[in-house]
Formats: structure tokens, sequence, C-alpha cells
């Protein structure tokens, strides 16, 4: 049997904006070892801390997601990935005259991903880069000669200011190109002071921004096919190319990689709310299926597909929350500093309780041991950084959407049988406590870079921490038994009664 998709991609040049970040690197990886006989892929770079974009090229193509790739190829086939000076954040992409003409006459698909994802961003950049660089990238489209696809990365949540979306474009918040004039004339202060009038019902400037960029392609939608996907929260690889497999902090790849170090031990969580997470193998799969559908239907019209599983398959975390310390015992780190002990509360009043007792008072004595060692101290400053963001973060945290997805159900039954083998966009099959599983070793070789060989000894680190952290509780423990009898006066009558009481105490907190 033989693939339509990768017939589509033989010999078709890419054009490829944010080719370094989460998703653009899986992107990259999956089209070269599933479309082989792809043409060439430009990716807009630029230069970062020194180093030219030959040298990141050459870095990026050094991650672990090409393992696989590399297992069956040789590393002649990077050959097909050409660096290009540019940046979204600058006029005209920042593209040299030669290279705009290269794009311009080799380029026949555009995958554009890049874009600032802090939620904390004031709107200045976000408008640049979230707004500004889709509207310029649109325009070098216009241009590209033989254009054959534009898959626009977006977001489930531009629509976050309502609870339940469609896969549609929803009426825009406000008029693109005042937001730019405003963003661009006036100073920081006094565009900071107009945000929350512009921003209206969105929760930040990322979401608003992102808004916006979907009416720019919309505007070119008549003039070549056009798509957008809107991925919710992506998280590490489901099954391709390694289960587990990811460079992002974000979500809960991110909670798990502070847990299972032992430092993040309290986390805000409505447990039976439903939390849209998206394996990015599976948002990258749809992107290379989204632009063969486009490109062969020709519509006119703009294609909007969600890539979520709120609707679908919904995740809630009481189904794996009894079950995550037992994954971080028996996938263990060597570098962990504390016994990791995972607990969810529902409020962010408690957690903040919590982190008083949790999170600060050992970050400022483990920070302070470590200065003391010459090392950096760095547990006081996390612990801050996630204090200040909560109050930005408490609606998604304690929110439950629902973004329906039948265009991308339907468009997964117009696959072919090999397609469908190739190209998962399907996640029916995924099993949620199967992939934490995977989740938290993938968070383990991936994020805190310890090879599955030193997990033997990882295990036997977790034995002694759990002495040690058992050993400070009986300390804690004798401590209540202490200043009860010592401050209050408790006969000895009553002493059974106070270390149960200090366990529901130290429970509570």
């Amino acid at each position: 049997m033989t693939s339509n998709i990768v017939e589509f991609y033989r010999g078709k040049n890419l054009f490829i904006t944010g080719g370094t970040g989460f998703l653009g690197i899986a992107l990259i990886e999956k089209i070269l070892r599933s479309c082989p006989d792809v043409g060439e892929i430009y990716l807009l770079m630029r230069q970062k801390r020194g180093k030219s974009i030959e040298q990141r090229l050459e870095e990026l193509t050094k991650n672990s997601i090409f393992e696989t790739l590399l297992e069956k190829s040789s590393p002649d086939v990077f050959k097909k990935l050409i660096p290009v000076t540019g940046d979204v954040g600058d006029e005209d992409l920042g593209l040299s005259a030669a290279d705009r003409q290269r794009l311009i006459e080799n380029v026949n698909i555009v995958f554009h991903s890049a874009a600032t994802l802090d939620f904390q961003a004031s709107l200045k950049p976000t408008v640049n880069i979230n707004l500004l660089g889709t509207r310029r990238v649109m325009e070098l489209c216009q241009q590209i000669r033989n254009m054959k696809a534009m898959v626009h990365v977006s977001s489930a949540y531009v629509n976050s200011f309502l609870l339940e979306t469609h896969e549609k474009l929803y009426p825009a918040p406000e008029i693109a190109q005042k937001v730019i004039d405003l963003a661009q004339t006036l100073s920081d202060d006094a565009v900071d002071e107009l945000t929350p009038g512009l921003l209206k019902d969105h929760p930040n400037t990322y979401t608003f921004t992102k808004h916006l960029a979907e009416h720019e392609v919309n505007q070119c939608a008549a003039k070549f096919p056009c798509g957008i996907v809107r991925p919710s929260m992506i998280t590490a690889a489901w099954k391709e190319p390694v289960p587990g497999w990811t460079i992002s902090k974000n979500g809960p790849q991110g909670f798990l990689m502070g847990a299972s170090k032992g430092v993040i031990r309290r986390l805000p969580v409505a447990l039976d709310l439903v939390y849209d997470y998206i394996p990015v193998d599976v948002v990258v799969n749809q992107l290379i299926v989204v632009a063969e559908e486009i490109a062969r239907k020709q519509s006119g019209e703009l294609s909007i597909y969600h890539c979520t599983s709120s609707t679908y398959n919904p995740f809630r975390w009481s189904s794996v929350s009894k079950k995550v310390n037992g994954y971080l015992h028996k996938y263990p780190l060597k570098s962990a500093v504390w016994y990791p002990h995972l607990k969810f509360v529902q409020s962010l009043i408690l957690f903040k309780i919590s982190a008083i007792f949790f999170h600060f008072l050992p970050a400022y004595i483990l920070d302070g041991i470590t200065k003391v060692a010459g090392g950096r101290p760095i547990l006081v400053r996390l612990h801050t950084n996630v204090w200040e963001s909560l109050k930005r973060l408490e609606k998604f945290i304690f929110t439950e959407w629902k973004f329906h997805n039948a265009r991308t159900l339907e468009l997964n039954k117009t696959l072919s049988p090999m397609d469908k083998q190739l190209f998962n966009i399907d996640i029916v099959t995924l099993v949620w406590e199967d992939y934490f599983v995977n989740l938290t070793q993938g968070v383990r070789r991936y994020l805190n870079n310890e090879h599955p060989k030193s997990l033997q000894q990882a295990r036997k680190k977790d034995t002694y921490l759990l002495f040690v952290h058992l050993g400070v509780q009986l300390l804690i423990h004798c401590g209540f038994w202490w200043m009860a009898s010592c401050f209050v006066g408790l006969p000895m009558s009553k002493i059974p009664f106070v270390v149960p009481l200090s366990y529901v105490l130290w429970g509570f907190l």
C-alpha cells in the first residue's frame, strides 16, 4: 500500500519557523523519518548566544529525538536542512534579499510555529512576534511562486474567553492594525496601561495576539490553501519517535521534573476537572496531514482543526493522582535532593500555605548550603517565580474548557489505512495512566539527563532518602511532643494524642 501523504511530500520544499522549539524539532524529525523523499527544509533561525545559525543547526541535529531516525538513516539526511538567517520579530523576517528570493523560488509548503509562549509577557513583544510575525510570514507566502499549503500553529486557548469552542474562526477581539499602531508608537508604560482594556475577556497577551494572528492567516485563505491547527497544552510524545520524549518544561512534565528532584512537593490542581493535554507526536502528525488535506481540496476557505483531548479522550488528574508517587519511586533520580513526595491541593490558598513549609523553608536551607559550598543557589528564585505566576495562571489551573474536534475526527476518517498508521491523529487508544508512566521516564531521561543505565543506583539513593525523610518526620513529631509538654504543660497521659495530631498537621501541609 502507498501513502498519499508521503507521496504528497515527495520532492516538496518546506519552510519552517520555530524549528528549534519543542514542536518544531519534533516536526522536522517526523518529516525526515516518515517522508524520506521530501525536498529541502528551510529553517528560519537567528544567531543566539554568539552562535551562528550553522552552529545552532549542528546542535539541533545532536538532539536525542533523532536517535531513532539515525538508526535507519545516515547523518547525510541532515543535508536536507538548510538554515536561513532571520527572525519573525524583525521587519521582512530579517531575511536578506538573496535568501528571500531563494524561498520565493523554491518553497512549496510553509509551517509557521514560531511564537512567544510567555503568558506573563507584556503586549509589545507579543504583538511583534505573534501578530506582526504572522503577518510577515503571510506576506512572504503571498510572494512564493509555487505555494501548495500554509499551516499555522495556533492554540486551542485563543478563544479561552469561551468555555466551549468549535473549529471555526471567531470574531477578532480588536482591530489588528490599531493594536499594532499602539504597540509601535506608545511608550511601554502607556501600552501597559491600555492593555487590560484591549484584552477584554482574554486572560493574557498570548491568547489575545494569537487570536488576532488567525485573522491574518484568514486574509490569505482565498489566495492559496491555508490551514490552522489549534493544539491545547502540548506534552511529551505518546509513541513517536520514543514514548516520553520531551524537551519542554511546560505543563505536567515540568511538574514531574521538579517533583522527581524532591523540590516540588505540592501541586495546585482540581483533581476532577478535565485538563486538555495532547502529545507532541499527535500534533506533528496533524500538521503534516492538514497540509496535504488543504492542498488537495483547494477549498478557497480557511480550514481550522482542533488538536485536543477534552471532548474525545479527556484527562483528569484524579486518574493518576494516587499513582504519581509510585512512578517517581519506580524511576527515581540519582540527582534527587530529597525524597520525592507530591501532594495535590485543590485551592491556591492551601497551596500557598503548604508552599511556605514545603517549598520555601527547604529552599532557603538548601540554597544556603549551596552558597557556602560555592554553588549557584536557584531554589528560592524558582519557587518565587512559581508563587508570582500563580495569579496569572489561576484561570488555566482551575477552569475546564471543551474544545470540540469534529473536523479533526472527520479528517481522520478520510485517511487511508497506511496513512492512519504512519500519521496517527486518533487518540482514542491513548491510556492516560500508561502515558504518565512513559512521561515520568521521559522526564528522567530527557529533562533530567539521566540514562536508564543509572536506574539501579538511583533506586538505592531513593531508599536512602526515604530513611532520611522518615527521620526528619520523626524529629518533627517529637518536636510537637516537646512543645506540648514544655510550653502547654500537657500531662504525660496525653502524649499518645500528640503524635497523631502532628501527623494530621503534617498531612494538611
